[in-house]
């Protein structure tokens, strides 16, 4: 994926254990926007439908061997049927292959519940249970 271009206008959709790689992979090279794999491992539905849509390019200066990544909006569905949203950082070369959304309508229904699905630090607090590092 060519970093002159702008962001993706690309709605990704993916499976459960794409979700868990993707922020295994966040997480083991420290990304800024990442969640805790095993917060993911618990929390999601095993057969679940998430989304990811690309926001901004993001990179760590500060650690020039990490690649640039997309700073995605991600829309979680958990275990209980609620839908979460979050934001992921992905390497490009993680992203570009997960299937993309095959209909404007679906896009559109991604981005409506993606305004209003609680953050997943508000679904925590909501829930009782403690943030730790998400």
């Amino acid at each position: 994926m060519d970093f002159d271009q702008p962001v993706p206008r690309e709605v990704k959709v993916m499976d459960s254990a794409s979700l868990y790689r993707l922020a295994e992979r966040a997480h083991g090279l420290s990304l800024n926007a990442r969640l805790d794999p095993s917060w993911v491992q618990a929390k999601v539905a095993p057969d679940g439908t998430h989304y990811l849509w690309p926001a901004l390019w993001n990179s760590l200066s500060h650690r020039p061997d990490v690649p640039r990544q997309l700073r995605c909006e991600l829309l979680i569905t958990l275990r209980a049927g609620d839908r979460v949203a979050s934001w992921l950082d992905v390497l490009p070369d993680d992203f570009s292959p997960l299937p993309r959304v095959t209909s404007r309508e679906e896009g559109m229904q991604v981005s409506r519940l993606l305004d209003r699905s609680p953050s997943v630090r508000e679904w925590i607090r909501r829930e009782g249970e403690s943030p730790g590092r998400l």
